[in-house]
């Protein structure tokens, strides 16, 4: 429980450690809090993650 939170904000984006299905890598945060929510930057799918998913998914932070 002691874990310190990634800093993660609406309009970074995020390199994810495995691949979309449409091959994209990148995806841009639209919402933050206890869910993330992520779009494709390759597809423009969306995709909510609790936190705890997200930070693990997430391989680094790109841009603010």
């Amino acid at each position: 429980l002691g874990e310190r939170l990634m800093e993660i904000f609406v309009g970074d984006i995020a390199e994810m450690k495995k691949d979309h299905p449409c091959g994209g890598k990148l995806f841009e945060v639209l919402r933050t809090g206890a869910d993330v929510k992520f779009k494709c930057k390759t597809c423009g799918r969306e995709l909510m993650l609790d936190r705890l998913k997200a930070e693990k998914a997430i391989k680094r932070i790109l841009k603010k």
